[in-house]
Order: C-alpha cells, then structure tokens, then sequence
C-alpha cells in the first residue's frame, strides 16, 4: 500500500481552513498595535501586550501536536482540533476591538490584552494540527506542494483580513474614525466578519477531507521505509504528555539546524508586525510619537493595512512557484535567497521617502514570507517519524515563539532608550535579523531534498 496521489484541488481542500486562520491572523497584526494604543497602551509597551501571542504557541503547540497525535475517534484525528480553535478565535476577534464594553468591569486595555490572549490560544489549536495533516496525507514528493499551496491559501486570507478596513472605509463609507478610546467602526465590522469567514473555511476543509487513520499510516510503504530510515530516532511505547520534554531532547539533526533558522526569521517578523503602525506613523507621516487618536494616524493605521495585504499577496503568488523553484536550486537555496530579498525589503522602508514607495518593501517581504511559510516545514517533514509528526510541529514552534518573545520583552526598551522612540530602527533590526537567518540555512541538512538536475 502507499498513500494516494491527491490532486491540486484535493490539496487545496484540505488546507482551506488556513484561510480563515491567516484572515483572522492579518487582522491581528495590522490591527493589534493600533487598538491597543487606542485603548490607552504607550509604543514602548506595546511588544509586551504582544508577548501573550508566543507564549500561547509556546504552551498550546505541542500539546495539541501531542494530543492530536495520540487522538482518534469518530471525527478523525486533527479534525476536532481545527474545529474547536475556529470556534474560540472567532469569539477573541469579535469582542477584542469592542473591548470597552466591558469597561465596568475592567479597563478596556486589560480587556483587549486578554481577547488578543484568548486569540493567539485558539489560533494555535486549529493551526498546529494543519501543519501536521500535509505530513499525514501528502506522498514525500506532495509535501512541497502540499505547504506551498497552504501558504498560498494563508497569503490570500491575510489578503482579505489586511485590506478589509481600508476597503469598509474607501468603498463603502464606513467611518475609520472614533472618540477618544473608542475603536472605529471599520474595524469592528473588519474584525466580525474575520469571525465569520474563519469558521466557515474550516467547515469546508472539514467536509471536503479524509484523514487516514493510525493503522491506515503505519501500513504505507513510503510511511514504513521513512520509519525504517529513522529509527535510531524514535522509540515505540505508550506516548505520555509529559514525553514532550524527552522528544524535544531527541528531536531530529535537521531540526536543531534550522532552529536558528527560525529563530531569526521570526525575530524580525515579530519586529514588523509590532512596531510598523508607529513607525509609519512616525517616519512616512511625520506623527509624535504620543500622537494615537488623530485623523491621520488612523489613515495611517489603515495605509499598514493595505502594504501588509501586499507583502501577504505576493506572498500567496509567489507560494506557487516555490515547488519549481525548490527543484531547480534546491530548498536550502531557495529559502536563503527569499530571506536575503526580505531582508533587504525591511532596510529599504528607514529610505522610502513616501507609503507608495513602501509598496516595494513589502514585495520583498512578501517572497520572504512565502518561503518562511513553507521551505522549512517542508525540510522538516521528511527528518520526523511519521507517529511523531503533530508532536515535533508543535515542538518545532518553540523557535517560532522564543525569538517572539525576546523580542517582546527588548523591543520596547530598543525602541525607548536605543532608538529614541523611532520605531522605524526596529524594522531595519527586523531586515538584518533576516539577513542572519539567510546565512545560516546553508548550515542545515536536507534529508530528502530533490534537485532536478
């Protein structure tokens, strides 16, 4: 037996759902910052509120992963996960914008901090099991395709969720402006129909895919010759939560490399999505720093927005050209290339002399977040044992998380006292943090990479 070859629809079926995730992701970081500061958070504190984000991935990854590894039933094996965490993530995207409801109770900011929490949580529970199901139903020679089309799919949701309050105030007239500590219109409709689309994308992944079941995946013969090529790594016995700790201590070669990968790549992202409304604000607009409540910061938080749905557009285009391109160069080669053009995008916005030209930036970040997005799952895949996958993606967003949440307990202090308040050093810190990353993927051993020579 051997897994089916799934067609390019099938693929894209079962991957839907990160549609809506990604929807839902956008409107977060476009829209994070920028709430937070209207309910009363000063640019220095902002990465703090968004230490919660990398925290939540760091505690509910592996524990998903872990869950869902050991987890059948009527529903299938990551199905019910994808299901509950749409569920939880529309309820934090619907009352974190309207926070101040609540302000009898609590102040609005705490209130936001805590939906923004409750968000990223259930993010995670219905994003893990995703990246584990391409390892379970994608033949070897799929998977590339398999996390690039996912990329694509989360390219065009972060599209829709990045565009969509600057679309309800341009062609629809509906008002971006608010009283002091209220948060617009536009963006509390933005954030309700996020709500909407997220689980609907989900329930059609969920009514569109079969998941293969333990006995089914033990009983394949790429599966099976896979498990025989890696055994030294992996050790049969009844799976317990707290072998987390031990899987991490034995997690693949190949893992440990592009940890540092990782941890640079998603450094400087965390940088980019924390601290551009207040540098645009600052450097592109010419705002003070305390300035939060203005038409033009606003307009200003509305213009992050629309480049954000760039970077993430060319994102999903160039996803589809990333399987050709891995099998000319190589996947290493591909993914470094990507990380010096991003890089290279992030230094270029401190030089834009206006937000058209910042347009430019954001398609070089947009490559970069392609590759980000799939060139290391995709190297990753091939170095796991099959009964371990859910639990070593989770495990692998350890280095997702950690550089986030360093550089949420620094990046307000480089911000004050380094940078003097302009936010604008902290995207080209985010452009060298690429850079480094770039170099240090040709450290990284590609087990079952194929280059068509």
């Amino acid at each position: 037996m051997e897994k089916r070859k799934l067609s390019f629809w099938e693929i894209w079926n079962m991957s839907f759902g990160f549609l809506g995730i990604q929807m839902g992701f956008a409107l977060q970081n476009a829209n994070a910052s920028r709430i937070l500061q209207i309910f009363g958070a000063d640019v220095h504190e902002l990465s703090w509120f968004w230490i919660i984000a990398p925290l939540m991935g760091l505690i509910v990854q592996p524990i998903i992963g872990h869950y869902s590894d050991n987890t059948w039933g009527r529903f299938g094996r990551r199905k019910p996960f994808f299901l509950a965490g749409a569920v939880l993530a529309s309820i934090g995207l619907i009352l974190m914008p309207q926070a101040d409801i609540f302000i009898a109770i609590l102040p609005a900011l705490w209130v936001g901090a805590g939906m923004l929490m409750i968000m990223d949580a259930s993010f995670n529970i219905a994003m893990e099991p995703f990246r584990a199901l391409v390892g379970d139903n994608l033949r070897t020679d799929q998977r590339t395709l398999g996390f690039s089309v996912q990329t694509a799919l989360i390219g065009f949701g972060a599209v829709i969720g990045s565009w969509l309050p600057y679309v309800l105030t341009n062609w629809f007239g509906i008002s971006n402006s608010g009283e002091n500590g209220t948060v617009p219109l536009n963006l509390i409709l933005s954030f309700i129909i996020g709500a909407i689309i997220l689980v609907g994308s989900i329930l059609v992944t969920l009514f569109t895919t079969k998941e293969y079941s333990p006995d089914e995946l033990k009983n394949f013969e790429d599966e099976i010759a896979h498990q025989e090529a890696i055994a030294e790594d992996y050790e049969e016995k009844e799976s317990r939560l707290i072998d987390i700790l031990d899987d991490f201590k034995k997690m693949p070669e190949t893992m440990r490399q592009l940890s540092w990968v990782q941890f640079f790549s998603w450094f400087g992202l965390f940088g980019m999505w924390v601290f551009t409304t207040p540098a645009i604000a600052q450097h592109i607009y010419g705002l003070p720093v305390n300035d939060s409540s203005s038409a033009a910061f606003q307009s200003a938080g509305d213009w992050v927005g629309v480049i954000f749905g760039v970077y993430n557009l060319v994102s999903a285009l160039f996803a589809f050209t990333l399987p050709y391109i891995a099998k000319q160069i190589g996947r290493k080669k591909t993914h470094s290339i990507s990380l010096v053009i991003g890089g290279i995008g992030l230094i270029s916005m401190y030089f834009m002399p206006n937000k058209e030209t910042l347009i430019f930036s954001m398609v070089c970040v947009g490559i970069a977040w392609a590759s980000i997005l799939a060139m290391p799952y995709a190297i990753l895949a091939g170095s796991i044992h099959p009964k371990k996958m859910g639990v070593y993606m989770g495990i692998f967003n350890f280095f997702i998380v950690i550089p986030q949440i360093i550089n949420a307990l620094i990046g307000g202090l480089l911000v004050k006292y380094l940078y003097n308040d302009h936010a604008i050093f902290a995207l080209v810190t985010s452009g060298v943090s690429f850079l480094i990353a770039a170099a240090l993927v040709y450290k990284v051993q590609d087990v079952d990479d194929v280059v068509q020579s």
